[in-house]
């Protein structure tokens, strides 16, 4: 595996699409290290500038940390090596410095920074936190910006003074003014992520705003199509992005909104419409049903390749 320094990882990582695979599982609710393998394999045959191993798509919150281990050892073997993984580190800052040693342990390339675990905090706190991270481990860092991690510009510009490796950003909120704050004021400093749900959706007018990448979660399961997307994005091409939006994400959409959760569930679903199974998702969250999955996957055979 090679191994991304901090600045190589912030300029690979804006280069293209961002692989967020799902975690599978068997009946039991156990890692299923060999699909996930032969999963990541698949997905390997396909462009992306880097693979997140268990992050929201994978289902980080729903994995105990011994096992999150075992992932991001199985994404670090089985993903070729030029291509950088990007292990998740969360919870309170004590759990997450750990995840993060055990990430550069594990030999990934950089760290996910996922947001602590239920309790409300400061800006002064939440800067400690990310600060307490990067200063654990050599590795490149990604923040999420998303739920109770929500940053103000103030505490982003004092981190990235603070916090050499530092180098990407990923919003999951969609505040607009301060991504257009980090892209005026600090331009080139971070790689910015589009990391809300199903990014496609947003992904053209935050091209405007410096992201140049996102997490795709559609990358799982029609590859061929997400990158379709992407090229149409980076091209500004937005005809063919709005239609695609119209043709597939939309309808998508709309089946992911019917029950809270199913921004994970519907991906495996995806999954399952291409003869992929990934096993179930893991509790609290719940699969499709069974005529929600038809649904899907009438929608999917209208993009899958000739």
């Amino acid at each position: 595996m090679t191994l991304f320094s901090p600045e190589a990882l912030r300029s690979v990582l804006g280069t293209g699409l961002l692989s967020f695979p799902v975690t599978h599982a068997r009946e039991d609710f156990t890692f299923d290290e060999a699909g996930y393998r032969e999963h990541l394999a698949w997905q390997s045959s396909f462009p992306a500038s880097g693979v997140f191993a268990a992050g929201g798509t994978g289902e980080f919150f729903a994995l105990p940390p011994a096992e999150v281990g075992r992932v991001v050892r199985a994404a670090v073997a089985a993903t070729p090596d030029d291509r950088p993984v990007v292990a998740p580190a969360g919870y309170g800052t004590a759990q997450a410095i750990a995840m993060a040693r055990d990430a550069e342990a594990a030999g990934a390339s950089g760290v996910f920074l996922l947001p602590p675990y239920l309790t409300e905090l400061s800006q002064a706190g939440l800067v400690a936190h990310v600060r307490a991270v990067c200063d654990a481990t050599g590795l490149g860092v990604i923040v999420y910006h998303r739920a109770n991690a929500a940053f103000g510009f103030d505490a982003v510009q004092e981190l990235t003074e603070r916090c050499p490796n530092l180098i990407g950003f990923k919003d999951g909120i969609g505040d607009v003014d301060l991504m257009t704050r980090i892209h005026t004021r600090l331009h080139g400093r971070m790689v910015s992520i589009g990391g809300l749900p199903t990014a496609e959706t947003y992904a053209l007018p935050y091209l405007e705003m410096g992201v140049t990448t996102y997490s795709s979660a559609l990358f799982n399961f029609v590859p061929e199509f997400a990158l379709g997307f992407y090229t149409a994005v980076r091209e500004r091409d937005a005809a063919d992005v709005y239609r695609r939006l119209d043709e597939f994400v939309l309808p998508y959409l709309d089946l992911r909104d019917r029950q809270p959760g199913y921004a994970v569930s519907i991906v495996k679903g995806g999954l399952r419409a291409i003869g992929r199974d990934p096993g179930p998702v893991r509790p609290p969250l719940t699969d499709l049903t069974p005529a929600e999955l038809g649904e899907l996957t009438a929608l999917v055979e209208k993009v899958l390749p000739a």
